[in-house]
């Protein structure tokens, strides 16, 4: 069950795009559009996961593997607002980092995205009105040992962004960054064992030594407070909000 939110239905009639849709921070931002008015497609690989959360808000399920960018080379979306948040993550030091996971990591993290962005944009040209968010982090705005291929990834979808906004201008798009510091999701967890096995200590420093440590702000975010402010973004509010990144770092960047 979604909840109205306080601006109301404001993007009935609106149908928006959500990759990695299926948990974290994908599922909420669906859940907030949804709430909004928006019919939500959401994309996710994991097939039981996107029927899940696109059952529960009234959605559509797109099961579609973002890996196989030369999938995506045709493809046309008929879609308002596009969310590229899918992502994945790998650490390791260069030197012992796989080639092939650093090449999967640009295909879907960089790579996807533009391909997602060329499919939307013809249609929200045509529609005069278009928002493009891209959930970025505070990785594509700093950087951090043992994550290159993260890094790297973020920094390009921060000029994807630019580029598009500075295109879409004329044609009523927007589009801009987010930019969070940890999230409490699935695939942070996930980082815990990588990060102590690298660093050499335990999970529990991880956290407080690793990955809190540049920010002024010690808890994590949460996925709900990255979808409110993607929800601003798509808003009436956020209409000259473009060609910028949008910061929930705890104050990380600041430094």
């Amino acid at each position: 069950m979604t909840t109205t939110p306080p601006g109301g239905r404001d993007l009935a009639g609106r149908r928006a795009l959500v990759t990695g849709g299926g948990a974290g921070i994908g599922a909420a931002c669906v859940r907030a559009l949804a709430a909004a008015g928006a019919d939500v497609v959401v994309a996710d690989r994991d097939a039981e996961a996107a029927g899940v959360v696109a059952r529960e808000v009234g959605g559509e399920a797109w099961v579609v593997d973002l890996d196989d960018t030369r999938a995506l080379d045709d493809l046309r979306l008929e879609v308002d607002v596009l969310v590229n948040n899918a992502g994945l993550q790998k650490v390791s030091p260069i030197e012992d980092f796989d080639p092939e996971d650093f090449r999967r990591i640009q295909r879907i993290m960089l790579e996807a995205p533009f391909l997602l962005v060329r499919a939307a944009l013809p249609h929200m040209y045509a529609r005069g009105w278009g928002r493009v968010v891209n959930i970025s982090s505070v990785h594509g705005l700093v950087a951090s040992a043992y994550k290159s291929a993260y890094v790297a990834a973020k920094h390009g979808l921060e000029g994807l962004s630019k580029v598009t906004a500075l295109e879409g201008a004329a044609h009523g798009v927007t589009s801009t960054c987010v930019n969070p510091a940890y999230v409490r999701t699935a695939l942070v967890q996930h980082q815990l064992a990588d990060q102590a096995r690298v660093h050499g200590i335990t999970e529990e420093e991880v956290l407080e030594k690793v990955l809190l440590t540049e920010q002024a702000v010690k808890r994590m975010v949460e996925p709900e407070e990255v979808a409110s402010l993607v929800l601003w973004l798509v808003g009436p509010a956020g209409a000259m909000a473009t060609g910028a990144s949008y910061t929930l770092d705890g104050g990380w960047s600041a430094r």
